[in-house]
């Protein structure tokens, strides 16, 4: 299976390859006792309950999410984590709680990050919306994607000397892709990084693949590689084009090169693809 590949490949690159001077932080405990408390057939609310309320920073971003006018609509304010929590429902408090983590964990403090955050968490709210007009694909994993599908970028900024003046020069490039260019300058690249903090903090081994190959859209539908990868990283490719239009930002060389094979994979044409857009400009405007 692709997904095991993968493994092997960043286990011996981490051992004896260029990724042995990357620094990976720590699982933050938060997220391992979230991971631990949604396990299983029947999640661990209590649990999940004492991680939102452990926190005032974490529970006020709860709340806020809670009282926003996406959720509030003719309800009253919540003033307490556990109605909050009951208003947004178990799977979108985990990926808030989720979210607030891998924030704390990687802080950015960087010009060429601006608004890096904010971006993500607008392709993880796309990503869900997405994985709801599909079958078989888990909006909780969707979301997750759209977190952390980029994450190796400010991991790499944080242990690289270089990588900001990298970033610069593969954004102005237009004679090859961005991760190419990471490769020429540091011998590998965001996806690469990425994938390995994916498989350092113990996410879904599939997670971990499609972080790994969400640049790689000529692979899309390769019969070595797991259905499910493939479905995350063409809906990724269709999450940030839809982020893109909403940021009115042009279209990108990955979606003009490649989106007629996503859109094949997903079995969507231009006026599906259409309604979606809609509904995920209406989605964003309202966070």
């Amino acid at each position: 299976m692709k997904s095991q590949a993968i493994r092997q490949e960043l286990d011996q690159a981490r051992a004896t390859g260029p990724l042995r001077q990357i620094v990976i932080p720590p699982c933050p405990e938060m997220l391992q006792r979230l991971q631990q408390a949604m396990q299983g057939p029947e999640p661990d609310l209590t649990e999940v309950a004492r991680i939102a309320a452990s926190d005032v920073a974490m529970s006020a971003t709860l709340l806020r999410i809670a009282n926003s006018p996406l959720h509030l609509a003719d309800g009253m304010p919540c003033s307490a984590v556990g109605q909050a929590m009951t208003r947004l429902g178990l799977d979108e408090t985990a990926a808030i709680l989720t979210s607030f983590a891998l924030r704390n964990a990687i802080p950015v403090n960087s010009p060429h990050l601006t608004r890096f955050w904010q971006r993500a968490a607008k392709r993880a709210h796309a990503m869900r919306y997405i994985a709801r007009q599909l079958p078989g694909l888990s909006p909780d994993l969707a979301h997750t994607y759209g977190l952390f599908c980029h994450v190796g970028i400010p991991v790499l900024l944080q242990s690289v000397r270089g990588y900001g003046a990298t970033m610069v020069e593969a954004g102005a490039r237009i004679d090859r892709p961005y991760i190419a260019t990471e490769n020429a300058n540091h011998k590998t690249d965001h996806a690469v990084v990425g994938a390995l903090l994916a498989r350092a903090w113990n996410l879904a081994p599939s997670l971990m693949a499609a972080i790994r190959l969400h640049h790689d859209f000529e692979s899309l539908g390769d019969a070595d590689i797991e259905p499910e990868i493939h479905t995350l990283v063409a809906a990724g490719l269709i999450a940030e084009h839809l982020m893109r239009r909403h940021e009115g930002l042009p279209e990108d060389a990955d979606w003009a090169s490649h989106h007629r094979r996503a859109m094949d994979w997903l079995h969507i044409d231009d006026e599906e693809l259409d309604v979606w857009n809609e509904a995920v400009q209406d989605l964003l405007a309202e966070e």
